[in-house]
């Protein structure tokens, strides 16, 4: 059978550097820090008291019913705010399309964290006949992708992807797959996380995963850097519209780029750590490559995980060196959570976003804060300046607890 061609036609962001794409873009370009002292809680009693946070956001500016935005973990809104953007930019006009040839994936790794503290204090305060009958509709993962297809009017297949850090990855690589084998038309898809509270600052920081820089928070996410020492909780939301091809000629679509290929496996190692051999994660970026037919001399550019912990961007590194060969070294190599700090389950999707914008403009954004350089990670980072670079196709990878990997692979359309 062959497989039907995949596009990308409308891209929206919500990030704690920008709540739209050229926003967002501008800002990776600039190297700008969206990393400071938690403003949401009181964190002076945490090993870590930063995080990138979302500031300013008001779902009455994207359009969202305040009734609803009230119903409503948060993270569900951080969605519903990006989609507005890539469903706009993608200029679909619904009552013209088949609905049922339209669907939505949408991938997070915790989900509504916020909406259960809160409930969980009425609980515990005023008894369980004060907790909110919105409760369950309003905190799971899967209400996003309800919330966007009522909103469009999308009536395919849709649900939710947990996966952890390779959530919103994982969606857009379900995606793919959907329209190539002609189960959809027209997919939005991408994640989104707002995990920055209380119980989930504590989770990470007892993990003793978090930096602990407190002092020095724009300096904190620092990936590849030797003097890395964890990585700093990110929030917000990413979303993609994919589309098959020749609908999307027909419609007189502005493509963006192609998703040419994705490749998917596991560790089947431990909770939290990398394979000290790097196997899941090479044989995603191996089958990726050949899902769309290209080699290492293809590759211009990777958007890396790049977590700025220990283990993922030494094991990262090495992968990549396995992978490319002798071509490793000269492939730029960025990652955006030097600047939106880690956005768990829509890191992956936010992160596309930024190898797409590469893909039209030419540049590769920087990876800042690299000052010390670690003999263990010894590739070209494309150390705190953008640059201008061509790329025709490029790769974004996106590692989660569990051992999920997963790779997208992006080109220029042709």
């Amino acid at each position: 059978m062959t497989k039907r061609r995949v596009v990308v036609t409308g891209i929206g962001a919500l990030t704690p550097i920008g709540f739209t794409v050229d926003k967002f873009w501008n800002s990776l370009i600039e190297g700008e820090n969206g990393v400071g002292q938690i403003t949401k809680f009181d964190a002076s009693e945490y090993t870590t008291t930063i995080a990138a946070e979302i500031r300013g956001f008001d779902a009455a500016d994207f359009g969202i019913d305040p009734k609803k935005a009230k119903r409503l973990d948060i993270f569900i809104l951080y969605a519903l705010a990006a989609c507005r953007e890539a469903f706009r930019m993608s200029g679909i006009e619904t009552e013209k399309e088949d609905p049922f040839r339209m669907g939505v994936l949408v991938g997070s790794g915790i989900g509504g964290l916020q909406l259960i503290e809160k409930e969980k204090t009425k609980l515990i305060e005023k008894g369980p006949r004060r907790v909110s009958p919105f409760l369950i509709p309003g905190m799971i993962i899967d209400m996003v992708a309800g919330e966007v297809a009522m909103q469009y009017g999308f009536m395919g297949l849709n649900y939710g992807i947990v996966s952890a850090c390779a959530s919103s990855a994982h969606a857009i690589g379900d995606a793919l797959r959907m329209i190539q084998v002609d189960d959809a038309d027209v997919i939005i898809t991408g994640g989104s996380e707002a995990s920055v509270t209380k119980l989930g600052l504590a989770g990470f920081c007892s993990a003793k995963a978090l930096s602990k820089r407190n002092d020095d928070p724009e300096r904190a996410s620092r990936p590849f850097d030797a003097g890395r020492d964890g990585f700093v909780m990110g929030e917000g939301a990413g979303f993609l519209v994919l589309e098959e091809l020749e609908h999307a000629k027909k419609r007189g679509a502005d493509i963006l780029a192609e998703l040419k290929g994705y490749g998917a496996t596991a560790d089947a190692y431990h909770m939290t750590a990398p394979h000290p051999e790097g196997l899941g994660g090479i044989a995603a970026m191996k089958r990726a490559m050949e899902d769309g037919g290209v080699n290492p001399a293809d590759i211009d550019y990777i958007n890396a995980h790049g977590t700025s912990t220990e283990l993922n961007d030494k094991i990262e590194t090495m992968v990549i060196k396995k992978v490319l060969g002798e071509r490793a070294g000269d492939i730029p190599v960025s990652s955006t959570k030097s600047m939106t700090g880690h956005l768990l389950g829509a890191a992956g999707a936010v992160e596309s976003i930024a190898l797409i914008k590469s893909i039209k403009e030419g540049i590769v954004h920087p990876t800042i804060n690299y000052e010390n350089p670690d003999p263990e990670c010894d590739l070209d980072y494309v150390p705190n300046q953008a640059r201008e670079h061509k790329v025709r196709a490029a790769l974004t990878n996106s590692l989660g607890f569990g051992g999920h990997n997963a790779t997208l692979l992006f080109s220029e359309f042709k």
